[in-house]
């Protein structure tokens, strides 16, 4: 038997005090110490005052210390041969313009009740922000532009992963390494496109004047059967890739709000999570025009001939590529390709009624030898559906036909 048992086991004697009623509130067990039922408490008013004065003292400092908190926190960052890399940025909640180029820290106005207006960044200009670590700004949903120095070096390409208020990423001219178009962030060079920011459609809308707000200031998005909607589907929700563009960068696209995006022929690599979760994404297209610096849609005759779906000569397709694209209908996968990475077109098939919809079926130009043998696929490349008790994906159309422009 366990000492628990054991325990469990044992029967005391009961213990009974014969205590007389009248002195049931005074009565003193030998050893213990006097009931002090109706008696005055020693000294009760100076330890009521010291009770007191310990309880203010404690929420007094558990304030400063949040307030401390809050400002060592906000901005955080760790040397490098360089200079310094911004490791976290914690939002005070009203940050909505970040500028990112010296070491930053918050300072707090105590006699300013106004959150919106009793704090100001300070800058130390000696030490400059040459790098933005991964996570940087993860699922930040207050900040709207992002500033970035000219001493920065290098971007994380998650550094402004799930940004939801993100609407422009704007580059100091005389940076070496990124610039901007638009609010879009690209290498110098502009062949790899970084970022677009997850809310640029709001700059858009507002910039191509369609935006419309409620009550609540949430923006409105106009009705697939509102007059406007196909000039509004042009200057928001298409997007045009300069023709100098050979990379799509890794979560370039992430949760973006668009329904068609133009590429160029000389596209080479879509990379991991490149044009991921764009759930209105109904159209994919190549264009072969050149010198296409402008990223706003005006008409297809602009860009030169173009055709539906993935370019020639594009060679790489990452993970997760084009997953979580439910209105994506068709695509089409030419020759060239020579990578498919896992999951890259993920669930991107649903059932409706019985019925598939969105991609049912993957077109490629290769026969079914010549794909299997040149180009290497991951797991689950394909999209797949509930068939009876298991998965199954869709079906590869090989040796097809570019379908036409409508």
């Amino acid at each position: 038997m366990s000492k628990k048992e054991k325990k469990m086991a044992q029967v005391d004697e009961p213990i009974t005090l014969d205590i007389p009623e009248e002195e049931i509130w005074s009565y003193q067990v030998e050893g213990l110490a006097a009931p002090h039922i109706g008696k005055p408490i020693k000294h009760y008013t100076f330890k009521k005052i010291i009770f007191a004065l310990v309880i203010v003292v404690a929420v007094a400092t558990s304030i400063f210390f949040s307030i401390r908190t809050v400002q060592k926190d906000t901005f955080e960052y760790k040397e490098t041969d360089s200079g310094f890399e911004l490791e976290k940025f914690s939002n005070t909640g009203y940050i909505t313009e970040l500028e990112i180029d010296y070491v930053s820290s918050v300072k707090y106005d105590t006699e300013d009740p106004d959150p919106n207006t009793n704090f100001r960044v300070v800058k130390d200009m000696s030490r400059k922000v040459t790098s933005i670590g991964k996570y940087a700004l993860n699922c930040d949903e207050k900040v709207k532009v992002i500033s970035i120095g000219a001493d920065v070096k290098y971007v994380d390409p998650k550094a402004f992963y799930s940004c939801w208020a993100l609407q422009r990423i704007e580059v100091d001219e005389a940076n070496p390494n990124y610039c901007d178009i638009e609010g879009v962030l690209y290498n110098k060079d502009k062949t790899t496109i970084i970022c677009v920011p997850t809310d640029h459609d709001t700059y858009r809308a507002e910039k191509y004047g369609h935006a419309k707000y409620d009550e609540n200031g949430y923006r409105i998005e106009p009705a697939t059967d509102d007059p406007n909607y196909e000039q509004y589907k042009k200057d928001v929700l298409t997007y045009v890739v300069p023709s100098s563009v050979t990379t799509i960068g890794q979560l370039a696209f992430n949760y973006a709000n668009m329904a068609d995006i133009y590429l160029p022929e000389g596209l080479t690599s879509i990379e991991t999570l490149g044009l991921f979760e764009i759930p209105l994404l109904n159209g994919i297209y190549t264009y072969k025009g050149e010198n296409v610096t402008d990223t706003h849609f005006t008409a297809r005759e602009a860009l030169g001939e173009v055709y539906l779906s993935l370019p020639e000569g594009l060679k790489y397709i990452g993970s997760d590529a084009l997953s979580y694209n439910p209105s994506l209908e068709y695509i089409y996968i030419p020759e060239s390709v020579t990578f498919i990475g896992h999951h890259a077109f993920w669930d991107d098939v649903y059932k409706e009624s019985g019925e598939l919809k969105g991609l049912a079926e993957i077109n490629v130009a290769a026969d079914e030898d010549t794909f299997k043998d040149n180009t290497d696929t991951g797991d689950s490349w394909r999209p797949q559906y509930d068939y009876m008790l298991f998965k199954k994906s869709v079906s590869v159309n090989y040796s097809a036909e570019r379908k036409a422009l409508n």
